[in-house]
């Protein structure tokens, strides 16, 4: 089975325009298409016609969507379903603009989850022909290029953590437990499908079914990590944890509030994972450095905000 990676994100926000300002002009996405009360966006250097949708009413994840390499994929994927006993139904091109045909999966964490194999090529912002590094203009915010992952909460981390396992083929590279005497309970769980820190995470918490703990956008390194948090200064969002570094992962974060309350993440580095790596176990006790490594102290907020 062929998933590349994770697709995109619809995320339920309560301002539409406000949300629009701060994707925007904040994370620096360009809005790609405007339905007044849907709106679609991609990162500079997404070649996708998009990753990011928002639509008004609400707050949380309305649904996540995961490409796959061939058409064929899908079949798999949804075989893969049955045995496993969560239900399936097919979507249609044009079900989702520039979106190809695919399933949509009701996840056992209620999470609905769609799983395509094409969307229309729009290119990037520095094209794919000779390119250059970055866009000379254009560029607003922190100019993110593009989303990274998610991390979505859950009743039950055992049976989501084997859910994307099982179905999707992804790997377990950190995994959270109470202690050494309870090495089964999954508090939460990183996944992966290639050599990346994660693609996908869970987090186990009461009512946690269907919630979205944040979405991640990708940047490069430290200096911009840094950047971000000076633009987020300026624009007066809130941040609620960072900038710092995770021992989950390595990576350099920050994590945010959107004017609606979703929980954002920039994300920068982290390590390159192989799937024959032992799995990183972290106990509850140490979740403090293993969100915020420098400080070595967990923010209240961090494990009790869902959206």
């Amino acid at each position: 089975m062929g998933v590349i990676r994770l697709g995109y994100v619809h995320l339920r926000v309560t301002d539409i325009e406000e949300a629009k300002r701060h994707y925007r002009d904040t994370v620096g996405f360009r809005i790609v298409q405007d339905e007044g009360k849907t709106v679609y966006l991609k990162g500079w250097d997404e070649w996708d016609h998009h990753s990011i949708v928002l639509h008004e009413g609400g707050i949380g994840v309305h649904k996540l969507g995961f490409k796959v390499n061939r058409p064929e994929d899908i079949d798999d994927v949804e075989a893969k379903c049955r045995a496993f006993g969560v239900t399936t139904e097919r979507m249609s091109r044009g079900d989702n603009p520039e979106t190809s045909d695919g399933i949509r999966i009701t996840a056992p964490s209620t999470h609905s989850i769609e799983v395509y194999h094409d969307m229309t090529l729009v290119g990037s912002e520095v094209g794919h022909l000779n390119p250059e590094v970055f866009p000379r203009t254009g560029l607003t915010g922190f100019a993110a290029p593009h989303i990274d992952h998610a991390l979505i909460g859950t009743n039950d981390g055992y049976t989501m953590q084997r859910f994307f396992m099982d179905v999707f083929g992804f790997y377990c590279t950190e995994r959270l437990i109470p202690d050494l005497d309870h090495p089964d309970t999954v508090l939460a769980s990183w996944l992966s499908q290639g050599n990346r820190g994660h693609d996908i995470a869970i987090i186990q918490g009461d009512n946690w079914d269907g919630k979205l703990h944040h979405v991640a956008f990708q940047l490069q390194e430290w200096s911009d990590i840094l950047h971000a948090a000076q633009i987020m200064s300026m624009d007066r969002v809130p941040i609620d944890v960072g900038p710092t570094q995770h021992g989950i992962t390595r990576g350099k974060t920050i994590y945010y509030f959107d004017p609606s309350g979703n929980r954002n993440e920039v994300f920068a580095d982290g390590y390159t994972n192989q799937r024959d790596r032992p799995t990183n176990i972290w106990t509850a006790d140490c979740l403090g450095p293993g969100i915020d490594y420098l400080t070595r102290t967990l923010s209240e907020t961090f494990t009790t905000i869902v959206t």
